[in-house]
């Protein structure tokens, strides 16, 4: 079955920034692949004319989720830093919609709408269907998913156009069946008209 993504739909990429991916400071594993098919997203809904918005962290350099702080990370995507910079590969239109997320020392956040100023924008653009990819899925795309579905918007998952860290092997497609159990569809960029 084709989707044919219109009015009221949304393209959000999830965390596509240099610390998550190869060279970075918590690298997700092969992370760039997905680079070029993102790209094709993209292109897509940019030629539609159909809003896009991109997630990233954007920490102060004491963070609690660091683990100088006693967090489970290492230090990572701090404000203003080259890690916290957008890949230069990825395509953004010139007018995205930047989320930036956990920007508050004292809370962490791995959803896109968590703290933010996501789903007040969203539904002031009369979006009703969301289609999410990026990094990593276990983590920041599945918790953007849980609460886009929370929040009542149809969503989509880009399974060709996100990349899990698999902490423990098959933690990514353990984290796709959760999001399809929740409501969630997934797609393939060949699925869209």
């Amino acid at each position: 079955m084709k989707i044919i993504p219109a009015a009221g739909d949304a393209l959000i990429v999830v965390d596509m920034q240099n610390d998550f991916l190869p060279g970075g400071r918590l690298a997700v594993a092969r992370g760039d692949d997905i680079i070029p098919q993102l790209n094709r997203y993209l292109a897509y809904f940019g030629a539609h004319q159909l809003p896009v918005f991109a997630t990233r962290d954007w920490h102060p350099p004491d963070h609690c989720s660091f683990q100088p702080q006693g967090g489970q990370w290492l230090p990572h995507c701090i404000a203003g830093s080259d890690g916290a910079a957008f890949h230069p590969a990825l395509e953004l239109p010139a007018a995205t919609h930047i989320i930036s997320k956990a920007m508050a020392r004292e809370s962490d956040a791995y959803s896109g709408f968590s703290g933010t100023q996501l789903d007040e924008l969203l539904r002031s653009l009369h979006i009703r269907r969301v289609f999410i990819g990026g990094v990593a899925t276990e983590y920041c795309v599945f918790h953007t998913v849980k609460d886009a579905l929370q929040l009542q918007y149809a969503t989509f998952v880009l399974e060709d156009a996100m990349r899990a860290i698999d902490r423990q092997p098959g933690d990514g497609q353990r984290a796709l069946q959760k999001m399809m159990q929740l409501g969630a569809q997934s797609i393939r960029y060949q699925e869209l008209a």
